[in-house]
């Protein structure tokens, strides 16, 4: 198949490196709009040919939006005229807002996924040889899917080496809310602290491991995770309160000297990654 690629930066460029590397398509095409980006995509070799908007839609059988969530739904007008045969797939970190936004005369061709892998990189020169493999991708309300859009799907995340994982789209929203969007807000917070706080000579001499492993993802870009933030903002808004009870529990065995009740507390934390 031909596939089209829209946005080649960190998930798109990967995706792009993903296909061509396992033989899945004949050609891939690209569209980027700033002429930066389209030369580092030339430069790295992401695609095979970048193209207009309607050259892309003319050649392509899989039609992948990899932008930010808001840009995906204002892209949708441009797909309206699609075949019954072309497949569109987005690869969003939000879903459920993404999805009662898509326009029913191509519902059945808009396969919702999110592959939970990233980094806290962007642009065309993020993009990894081996972003996708041995990692995990969502695939939302298939049910809404005509099969051959919902089979072509499966097909190619099985063979860049995805686990697949089917669920619907609020039900996502919610568990990556707490395993993506509250972490990064909590780093985001992390960073600020720090830099309202210190000053940027000792943030150089004294930050170690932990503090550069949670502020690492408050590098993100702020504009795509502005767009998810908008989009999940009640899931956000629950899980930051939850995230204050701890820190405000925290805080009170630390004043009241009640460090029996915070070992047992911190042991509680360990058993997670008995899980993971």
């Amino acid at each position: 198949m031909n596939i089209g690629i829209v946005g080649l930066g960190l998930m798109g460029g990967s995706f792009a490196k993903a296909v061509k590397k396992y033989g899945i398509a004949n050609k891939v095409y690209g569209y980027a709009r700033s002429e930066k980006s389209k030369k580092q995509i030339l430069e790295l070799n992401l695609v095979d040919e970048l193209v207009d908007i309607k050259t892309l839609k003319e050649k392509s059988d899989l039609i992948v939006l990899a932008i930010p969530v808001e840009n995906i739904i204002s892209f949708l007008p441009n797909l309206l005229d699609i075949k019954k045969e072309q497949t569109i797939m987005d690869l969003g970190s939000t879903k459920e807002f993404i999805v009662k936004n898509i326009p029913d005369v191509i519902r059945e061709n808009f396969v919702a996924a999110h592959p939970m892998c990233g980094s806290e990189k962007f642009g065309p020169k993020a993009a990894m040889d081996n972003l996708y493999e041995g990692k995990t991708v969502v695939l939302c309300d298939l049910e809404d899917n005509s099969e051959i859009h919902k089979n072509r799907a499966v097909k190619i995340f099985q063979e860049i080496g995805m686990r697949l994982v089917f669920m619907n789209s609020k039900e996502h929203d919610v568990h990556a809310c707490y395993m993506s969007h509250l972490p990064h807000a909590i780093s985001y917070s992390l960073a600020n602290t720090v830099m309202n706080h210190e000053d940027p000579k000792s943030i150089i001499a004294l930050a170690a491991g932990g503090f550069k492993d949670m502020s690492r993802i408050a590098k993100s870009s702020p504009d795509m995770w502005t767009d998810i933030f908008r989009q999940n903002k009640d899931n956000l808004l629950k899980s930051i309160d939850l995230f204050d009870n701890h820190m405000k529990k925290v805080r009170y065995m630390v004043e009241n000297d009640k460090y029996d009740d915070l070992e047992e507390w911190m042991k509680k934390a360990n058993t997670l990654h008995e899980i993971l």
